[in-house]
């Protein structure tokens, strides 16, 4: 393991805050408390936690000042921050567990060549996918026994193929020599660019950083997700715009739906293609998180955005990052852990055979903070100098970031909380899906603390209209 000290989560929260060319001023309005390690890792998930959280909050405080002339001053605890992180491990529904995360045929396999895979088959049609290739039953026996037949980059390569999501285990040796490893480093950990050219937005004075402000949320699982509702959080009203034949993982909708509204357009059928521009038109922000390509195909990419609502903040989540190879690939935090070194080299650290996934879904969960940082930094942009904006994020730059924030010596230390360990981090609530406790939210404001005030209901609850 590197040997050279980790960096603090103080350096962390200023390399992203300068990364966007935001106040240097802010910084000194920041409280981080807490300490390594936060989670038992060898990596600084604690670091990112925090340090994520905390450009978010830092955004919207900056957001505040610009609106209202107020400053106020933020603070981010690295143990409420690293259980966020986990959110939704710690989702209870009327009492009991959350239903079941993941597929039961999802996870790592060992090939034929000694190498290992990883499957991610949590919708249905990313599941009959790799049965269809490897011919067997849907039961983790069958599949073991169907994946000896293969060589796993062999198998990630015919999957990838078949649009599908599977990755091969490799080292960061591996990854770091890989085109789309190359291709990852190349990059910073998040860009904002200008895009078009519009009149600078104009905010007034509200009670919260947000309050007013529009946000088209097309986001599903985590990381898009965890952005819309740190928006919420702040004030915004988010719209969180799904269809009926898109899959969906319930748990994760009730925990991330928190704050939100939520409707269901067809963007392939004309009449919905049309109230969703009727959205856009009025939206101050829209979050995607779809293939690459994706939305653009339906007619709203991020130029086609700009040219139907001029001045539109427009945020895209990827897997891995706009340049390289694999570039137009679907993919998940977990596969973009197997696939870019962490699994390998967080085994190595614990000193076991096979992969070894990171003590949270690290990537995703910082990439949600990082594009609403990039949304609030983009509106902050948008009122002082006009434009439309353009926030890329990606979970393989994500993982890069945290790869570079250095290892902890003695990370497997850390106890692995319990539901127990951080009930004085959750809150309780009402909502579509009955009574639910969930982890309140760590980015603190001193004048406008977070609170999500609308509840968390099932999918198309509500009627595609701005309130």
């Amino acid at each position: 393991m590197p040997s050279h000290a980790p960096t603090s989560p103080s350096e962390a929260l200023a390399g992203l805050w300068r990364l966007l060319g935001q106040p240097e001023a802010a910084l000194s309005r920041v409280t981080l408390t807490g300490a390594e390690p936060a989670l038992p890792s060898s990596f600084a998930v604690g670091t990112a936690a925090q340090a994520s959280i905390a450009a978010s909050a830092l955004a919207a405080a900056e957001l505040d000042r610009l609106r209202s002339g107020r400053e106020q001053s933020v603070s981010v605890d690295m143990r409420h921050a690293a259980v966020e992180f986990r959110s939704e491990r710690y989702l209870r529904v009327g009492g009991g567990p959350a239903p079941e995360l993941w597929d039961s045929i999802a996870g790592t396999y060992r090939c034929g060549d000694g190498r290992w895979v990883r499957l991610h088959t949590n919708f249905p049609h990313h599941r009959d996918g790799v049965l269809a290739i490897l011919g067997c039953a849907g039961e983790r026996v069958a599949v073991a026994e169907a994946l000896k037949g293969w060589k796993a980059e062999a198998f990630e390569h015919q999957a990838a193929e078949a649009r599908l999501v599977v990755t091969a285990m490799r080292s960061f040796a591996e990854w770091d020599a890989h085109p789309q490893g190359q291709a990852v480093a190349a990059l910073p950990v998040m860009s904002l660019e200008k895009i078009g050219d519009a009149p600078p937005l104009t905010l007034p004075p509200d009670e919260r950083p947000l309050s007013g402000v529009r946000v088209l949320d097309l986001t599903r699982i985590i990381a898009g997700p965890v952005a819309g509702r740190t928006l919420a959080a702040h004030g915004a009203d988010v719209l969180l715009v799904t269809a009926p034949h898109l899959p969906s993982v319930e748990p994760l909708v009730i925990d991330t739906g928190r704050g939100k509204r939520t409707t269901q357009l067809d963007l392939r059928a004309a009449a919905d293609k049309e109230r969703f521009t009727a959205l856009l038109r009025d939206a101050h922000v829209l979050v995607q998180g779809y293939r690459p390509g994706g939305i653009e195909a339906l007619g709203f990419g991020p130029a086609q955005a700009a040219a139907i609502r001029p001045g539109i903040i427009y945020v895209t989540l990827s897997a891995y990052g706009p340049d390289g190879p694999w570039a137009g690939r679907r993919g998940f935090d977990s596969l973009v852990q197997t696939a870019s070194g962490l699994n390998v080299a967080e085994a190595e650290a614990a000193g076991i055979d096979g992969p070894k996934p990171l003590p949270a879904q690290a990537l995703d969960h910082a990439s949600g903070y990082l594009m609403a940082y990039g949304a609030m930094a983009a509106l902050a942009r948008q009122m002082q100098e006009g434009g439309s904006w353009h926030v890329r994020v990606s979970l393989a730059q994500t993982g890069h970031w945290l790869r570079g924030l250095g290892r902890i010596k003695d990370g497997f230390s850390a106890p692995d909380p319990s539901q127990e360990d951080v009930a004085d981090l959750l809150e309780e609530s009402q909502s579509g899906f009955g009574r639910l406790s969930a982890v309140r939210h760590a980015g603190l404001l001193s004048e406008t603390p977070p609170v999500w005030e609308r509840p968390s209901m099932p999918l198309g609850s509500h009627e595609p209209v701005w309130l």
